[in-house]
């Protein structure tokens, strides 16, 4: 018998957090996201209960934890697209069928309540989340950006009714031939002269934010607004971003190109893997912790791919060849092992052709699923 519990409690909330930390604990693969950030969920000043309303269930079988699961109806999404969705995150649970079923009858039931029609997810508040299910790479680090999950996680998920929406492809990309980046900076230069670009400059995080955060979000905002699951930034989000930002930034792994009008029009950032900084702790920013991941942000030996966004009036312009360029000179320069691409579209074209011109593997693939709901008799 299966029992599902709203997340009501101080004591609730704290076992929603530490449930798949406890599922995971052996598991050498999973990066957990860092635990203060997970509890501001919780809190009502959320910089995202302006936009949307919540759920949260536990699954428990004897009194024992067995799985959790949240609903988030993004109100700004559903205006942005026209659709009536919740969309569900954060699913953890054992490898059985009826436990799973609980979890989403209760993530359903929320959906009908409030007219909805269609469930889709993983998806979080926003892309800034994690999202999406790992179907592929199961034998493989995840990124501090990313959630980790076992190989059952598809089958519980499909027994309940969803199927494919979209898949995001991942690779490991390890730098490129002498000649091949040669090649492609000759095409930089001509395109940064034939469109009068230059690339921003600043000397620290602190300068980039100031002189280039308004650009920097409008340029995400329109770069990714067609994107699946993408909503717009909010000044709490920007915020969020922002202070996320100022703790792990170097300015050697930022590219910012602005045109002959000073607006931002290409940007890319990469972020230091966090991953194995934050395994031992769980997440939790102990002294060690925090050891660890200054290490990592000074010295680090994997990239994580962050952001990449071109003004839509330059996709056809050869802008992607200046944010190649950059990527390998980080690559090479930094004494990098490699970089994790994390999410990319399977049918976005511009960016997948961008990882033919280096060496890498294609390691993940993760899936977003849908159902539509059927009115209840």
């Amino acid at each position: 018998m299966v029992e599902i519990v709203p997340v009501i409690t101080k004591k609730q909330q704290k076992e929603f957090l530490n449930f798949p930390l406890r599922l995971y604990r052996d598991c050498p693969y999973f990066a957990p996201p860092l635990y203060m950030d997970e509890k501001k969920i919780f809190r009502a000043d959320y910089v995202y209960h302006d936009t949307c309303e919540t759920g949260y269930w536990l699954a428990l079988r004897e009194g024992k934890t067995v799985g959790r699961i949240s609903a988030i109806l993004q109100k700004a999404s559903n205006a942005k697209t026209g659709e009536k969705r919740v969309r569900f995150t954060r699913f953890d649970a054992i490898d059985d069928k009826e436990v799973a079923r609980a979890l989403f009858d209760a993530v359903e039931a929320f959906a009908r309540e409030r007219g909805m029609d269609t469930v889709c997810g993983p998806l979080g508040f926003s892309d800034l989340e994690r999202e999406g299910l790992l179907i592929e790479g199961f034998d493989e680090l995840s990124t501090f950006e990313e959630q980790y999950n076992y190989d059952y996680y598809g089958a519980l998920i499909e027994s309940c009714g969803y199927g494919k929406e979209v898949d995001w492809l991942e690779r490991k990309v390890y730098g490129a031939d002498p000649e091949q980046e040669e090649e492609m900076k000759k095409v930089s230069d001509f395109v940064m002269k034939r469109y009068h670009l230059r690339f921003g400059e600043a000397k620290n995080t602190r300068e980039f934010i100031h002189r280039y955060a308004e650009g920097f979000f409008h340029l995400l905002d329109v770069g990714y607004d067609g994107l699946y699951g993408t909503v717009p930034f909010t000044d709490g989000m920007k915020k969020m971003m922002i202070d996320n930002f100022m703790l792990i930034i170097d300015m050697k792994d930022v590219a910012i190109i602005l045109n002959e009008k000073d607006e931002v029009v290409c940007l890319g950032i990469c972020f230091p893997s966090l991953a194995k900084a934050l395994q031992k702790s769980g997440g939790r920013l102990t002294p060690a912790a925090l050891v660890r991941v200054l290490r990592a942000v000074r010295h680090p030996k994997i990239l994580d791919l962050g952001l990449i966004a071109v003004d839509p009036a330059y996709l056809n312009c050869g802008v992607n060849a200046i944010m190649t360029v950059e990527l390998m000179r980080m690559l090479r320069e930094g004494g990098i092992e490699y970089a994790e691409t994390n999410l990319c579209l399977e049918d976005n074209y511009a960016i997948q052709n961008m990882w033919k011109r280096f060496h890498c593997v294609q390691h993940k693939r993760r899936r977003a699923y849908v159902k539509r709901l059927e009115e209840k008799q």
